[in-house]
């Protein structure tokens, strides 16, 4: 059992590790894309699947409040992830309940921040679509091949695609990603003396 608890463990730096090698660039200008967004006056709305919902919750806590230092609230915010209960009984748009909130809160020049495992969830999916008809940017927080979602992402969206395919390992990794961002953010809004 000691054997399997230090295989998780390793399993997991490991992760972090190709993670920390593959997405430095892509975190650098996320920052400044999340940064520049919220200078202009504009807000930053989060989502994410139901693995990943309290990933895109947290980090909009963080913004909004604060991650290591005390500073001015950020303008930003989670999506519900209740569905919408459509009056006439039609479930087919089941997962078009991000969407739709993005349809009635977002403003031009706001970003989208959307959290998934492989690309292939359909709430997400739909949020993307209708952000990408709002004229919104989006940033993509995913695993494995990025599915369907990367097809949609055009020039001006950011992908960050954690490298790997365990579900477990992904989680991990968009957790130490969103603090990641956090700590970058604020280095960029609210630069302390050294």
């Amino acid at each position: 059992m000691q054997e399997s608890i230090k295989e998780i463990f390793t399993e997991s730096i490991q992760a972090q590790i190709a993670a920390g090698e593959a997405l430095p660039e892509v975190l650098e200008s996320t920052a400044y894309a999340i940064a520049q967004c919220l200078i202009n006056g504009n807000k930053l709305i989060c989502c994410g699947v139901p693995s990943c919902h309290m990933i895109a919750e947290h980090f909009s806590n963080l913004l909004v409040n604060y991650f290591e230092t005390e500073r001015p609230c950020l303008p930003a915010l989670t999506l519900s992830q209740t569905q919408i209960n459509l009056s006439n009984g039609d479930e087919s748009q089941g997962a078009d309940y991000f969407a739709r909130q993005v349809r009635a809160i977002s403003n031009q020049n706001d970003l989208l921040f959307v959290v998934a495992i492989d690309g292939h969830e359909k709430s997400v999916i739909s949020a993307v679509e209708a952000a990408l008809t709002s004229d919104l940017n989006v940033i993509a927080l995913i695993g494995d091949d990025g599915g369907e979602l990367t097809g949609l992402l055009g020039p001006n969206d950011v992908e960050i695609r954690v490298p790997s395919k365990r579900a477990s390992r992904i989680l991990e990794t968009h957790l130490f990603t969103v603090h990641c961002l956090s700590q970058l953010i604020d280095n960029i809004l609210f630069p302390q003396d050294a």
